[in-house]
């Protein structure tokens, strides 16, 4: 009524009212009366924003590639980005301008990152691009935080990803292809690896057995070797023992002469018709056979010579009756 009108705002919105050309109040979640013809509204939303993009550039090997991906931000300075974009609404809180001025802004933030992702994918070739989605991520946000223009609009740049990158269609199935020659080919190594590993195994094994055979057969040489000194051993101790045996039977036969020799010695001049006598000292039989060869070695001598036959009997009779 009568050109006043009341405003409020949310926490999220940064309202500035301006009469007559200057600011007279400004702040987020105001709520205040105005008086329409002679003020002017300007409304920044502070809250943050997401802004997707997509850029189509060129590595340092000359392939093209496509980079998605979404910047975050808010207006951190208001008054700032108001003196630079049109910010400001009519009676029904629509933005004066005919295009959205966030979307200008959006716009503005995109070609920055893009011109700085180019710089980026320049210093890269394909390989290395299609790997490097975090680092560049990471070199993106911080150029966008010093960067001159964000600064200007009075922004402030809360995250940045990179969530893909992507290269031609064509760039893509030779890339493929290459991979699945490598996988082929590293499949190939590993099969290879496997069998001369096995190989190596079993060369391992056989010198294994063989060392073994090679232990056993040298066990079994110093079990015959020891056998055969103990053979030895024994044979020697036997032929020691034969040798020593032998010296105590000539030793004892000599002993045996000497005492036979000492004992016929005294014998060697006796008549032996004595010795027979002395012998027969037992056996009246050989005595009377004595004397009976002693008549007859006598017999000229000898008259007449009368033998009973008792006397022959006792001596044809066998020994013991």
């Amino acid at each position: 009524m009568f050109g006043i009108q009341y405003k409020k705002s949310p926490p999220t919105v940064y309202t500035m009212h301006f009469v007559n050309g200057a600011l007279k109040k400004g702040g987020a979640g105001l709520s205040f009366f105005y008086f329409a013809p002679t003020s002017t509204l300007v409304q920044i939303p502070v809250n943050s924003v997401d802004v997707p993009f997509i850029f189509q550039e060129v590595t340092q090997d000359f392939q093209a590639l496509a980079l998605q991906g979404q910047l975050t931000y808010r207006v951190l300075e208001p008054e700032k980005l108001a003196r630079l974009i049109d910010f400001s609404i009519n009676t029904k809180g629509a933005y004066s301008s005919v295009k959205d001025p966030r979307d200008l802004v959006a716009t503005r933030l995109v070609n920055r990152t893009q011109a700085l992702t180019k710089v980026f994918a320049q210093q890269l070739t394909l390989h290395e691009a299609l790997g490097a989605a975090d680092r560049i991520a990471a070199g993106l946000i911080t150029r966008l935080r010093v960067d001159e223009a964000v600064q200007l609009l009075g922004l402030e740049i809360l995250s940045l990803s990179i969530q893909s990158i992507k290269p031609t269609p064509e760039t893509a199935k030779a890339l493929e292809a290459e991979a699945r020659e490598a996988l082929l080919l590293r499949a190939d190594q590993a099969i290879y690896l496997r069998r001369n590993s096995a190989v190596q195994e079993e060369r391992r094994i056989r010198e294994s057995e063989l060392q073994t055979e090679i232990t056993v057969e040298t066990k079994r040489r110093e079990i015959r070797e020891t056998k055969m000194k103990a053979d030895i051993a024994l044979e020697e101790e036997r032929a020691a023992l034969i040798e020593k045996t032998v010296e105590n039977e000539r030793k004892e036969a000599d002993s045996k002469a000497y005492a036979l020799r000492a004992t016929l010695q005294p014998l060697k001049t006796a008549n032996w018709k004595t010795l027979m006598a002395i012998s027969a000292s037992g056996d009246p039989r050989l005595a009377i056979s004595l004397a009976f060869e002693e008549l007859a070695s006598n017999a000229g001598k000898i008259g007449q010579l009368n033998v009973t036959p008792d006397l022959l009997s006792t001596l044809l009779a066998a020994p013991g009756k």
